[in-house]
């Protein structure tokens, strides 16, 4: 159990928590939401005992092993599998002492190390760190290569992977998908829903903390507060309390307004297909949790340029990559106004390639490149906040654009992006990784692009910026492409995927879960074991009755499991059709009057309850899936 009693804390002269209390049980998931700089990180660090509250107490059991992604970038020269087996400290003592016995000989105590190493499976241990790497999107050889010879994103990932490894009773993670793919995203989901200790995440990510948490903790003026479930449950409770106020429900109706424009004219445009129906489910849940951010300082918006060609621009035919090394071979892709394009596909498999080659920063191999008249790109991607003059200002860098735009103009333009009063005119250098992010958003939605590609976006920024990126990219009228391991942001934005994998880019035709099934296969795929080489001589009698038995024997095993997930999936389908009953009556607007408040509760309260059991059915079912998948591979 981790329990606040009365705690306060205060960092210099801020005061992060006044007499917050909190206590969270063993085995808990819990994910830990709130702006930037309300103490998060600090609270992470009291767990650890780098900070001394000013008030009250921490209370933690004794003889835990509490383990932490380090944030710093490492600079080692060991190899990448031993920096992650070092994560398991007691791996590492005990062969240390092991090591130690044999110099000295003493045959009594080798064989008792060799035993605990064996009760800690200690010699599986390598097995376990290549899986962690190979996970996140680490290759065999990577392995053997030096931690100092990996980029600082990449070294950070070991520092997920180290941290993985501990046999952990209480597992920190702070925004642990920062500097992942979609496909290491999803892996790690997989992993901690497994994780079998208590679990504290900082994370910006709201599909993440809704496959992982079992509650969130709301870190608000000061406190903080338990809800049970994950960031949707988090976010249709506090939406209930919030429009009860009249102010807040006031904007609301405006946040509802706008969804309501996107949704009619994104249904005209794609009824069909199985990607939009989804989404605009999805949108009008939307009107629901709106009010959870009304008091978001972010209201920014993308305006596409008033000039427009069609198409925008176009690869036929084209070779993609490097004099060298072909990358993506016979591309053909055509973009047109409202296009609207999510970019699938493995870690490298040639993502930001494409994009890199619409920007001709990358020049073709091979093939035509037409650019539309008008045609005029909005591009962000990581590199983007590197190429920011660190001595300027947000209200410079737009200055140095539109020499002729008004001071006036570009600080209301500015308070947008939540860059207010003195904040517009400090120098880039002082500000976080996040405002960076802000300050190249708003450079290019202040250039009206009729193109936008975004590559990773959301990296650094906080739920609340990229709830006001998802508003603003729902109401963009020019085309999008855009790569994010930020689902729900992929959900919201775009209705056709693009897969990108084995040197081609083709229509992906599916939503979020079909790729999802599709990694799981192509990861089963690649890690198939080595079929055992068969004997050239014919198996005798006895050996033929001993097969069929084995046979029989494994059909036996999987009869009972594939009942119960027919069992569950019967469950799941069930609760989705409550849930869709629900979901069909809170799309009527009268339910949001003051005389219906009780029934709005009501029904919020069984669409949660719902929500909640559908999670823990579907949890079931995918790990017994699992299960069978793993069975009949091996069989």
């Amino acid at each position: 159990m981790i329990q606040l009693n009365q705690l306060s804390l205060q960092r210099g002269h801020l005061r992060l928590l006044d007499k917050a209390q909190l206590t969270i049980h063993a085995s808990q998931k819990v994910g830990i939401v709130g702006a930037n700089g309300v103490g998060k990180s600090s609270l992470f660090k009291l767990i650890l005992g780098q900070l001394q509250p000013d008030e009250g107490d921490l209370q933690l059991p004794g003889n835990l092993t509490i383990t932490h992604m380090a944030q710093e970038v490492a600079d080692s020269d060991r190899r990448a599998i031993d920096y992650v087996l070092d994560g398991d400290q007691r791996l590492r003592k005990v062969q240390h002492d092991l090591a130690a016995a044999e110099a000295a000989h003493d045959h009594h105590r080798i064989g008792e190390l060799h035993a605990e190493l064996d009760a800690i499976g200690g010699y599986s241990a390598e097995s376990r760190a290549h899986q962690l790497l190979n996970g996140l999107s680490f290759t065999t050889a990577d392995a053997e290569k030096a931690v100092n010879t990996f980029s600082g994103g990449w070294r950070i990932r070991l520092n997920l992977a180290q941290a993985l490894m501990c046999q952990s009773d209480i597992l920190l993670l702070d925004e642990p998908t920062n500097h992942l793919d979609l496909d290491a995203t999803i892996w790690l989901e997989q992993w901690l829903r497994s994780y079998q200790g208590t679990l504290l995440l900082i994370s910006h990510d709201r599909d993440f903390i809704d496959a992982v948490a079992t509650h969130v903790v709301h870190m608000y003026q000061q406190k903080t507060e338990l809800y049970k479930g994950g960031y949707s449950d988090f976010e249709k409770r506090r939406a209930e309390r919030l429009a009860q106020q009249q102010s807040q429900y006031e904007k609301q109706q405006v946040r509802i307004a706008e969804i309501e424009n996107f949704v009619r004219r994104f249904k005209a445009k794609a009824t069909k297909a199985k990607q939009a129906q989804s989404r605009v489910k999805e949108l009008e849940r939307m009107e629901l949790i709106a009010p959870a951010h009304v008091d978001s300082p972010f209201s920014f918006s993308f305006q596409a340029s008033d000039k427009i060609s069609f198409p925008l621009l176009s690869l036929d035919h084209c070779q993609l990559g490097y004099a060298s090394k072909t990358v993506l071979d016979q591309v053909r892709l055509t973009l047109s106004p409202g296009d609207r394009i999510g970019l699938l596909g493995p870690n490298g498999a040639g993502k930001s390639t494409l994009i890199k080659s619409l920007t001709q920063d990358l020049p073709l191999v091979d093939g035509l490149y037409h650019a539309g008249e008008h045609l005029k790109i909005g591009y962000f991607a990581q590199h983007q906040l590197e190429a920011l003059d660190l001595e300027a200002s947000p209200a410079l860098h737009i200055q140095r654009i539109s020499p002729k735009a008004s001071d006036q103009e570009i600080r209301n333009y500015l308070g947008s992006f939540d860059f207010n009063g003195d904040r517009a005119l400090e120098p880039v250098k002082l500000f976080s990784g996040g405002e960076k992010a802000r300050v190249a958003l708003a450079l290019i939605a202040w250039q009206k692009p009729n193109l936008l590609l975004l590559d990773e976006p959301t990296n650094h920024l906080d739920l609340e910026v990229r709830h006001a990126l998802t508003l603003a990219l729902q109401s963009f009228e020019g085309a999008l492409i855009l790569v994010s391991h930020d689902r729900h942001l992929l959900r919201n934005t775009v209705d056709q995927f693009l897969l990108v994998a084995n040197g081609r880019v083709a229509p992906f035709d599916g939503d979020m879960d079909d790729y999802q099934r599709w990694l799981s296969e192509q990861r089963r795929e690649q890690n198939q074991p080595v079929s055992r080489e068969r004997e050239s001589r014919s198996l005798s009698a006895a050996e033929k009755k001993e097969q069929k038995r084995l046979e029989a024997e494994r059909r036996s095993a999987l009869r009972p499991l594939k009942k119960a997930i027919e069992k569950l999936e019967q469950q799941l389908d069930k609760l989705t059709e409550q849930l869709q009953s629900i979901e069909e009556q809170l799309v009527d607007n009268s339910l949001y009057e003051e005389s219906k408040k009780d029934q709005l509760k009501q029904l919020l309260q069984q669409q949660g309850d719902l929500q909640q059991q559908a999670e823990t059915v579907e949890m079931e079912w995918m790990e017994k899936l699992e299960q069978l998948e793993e069975m009949e591979a091996e069989a």
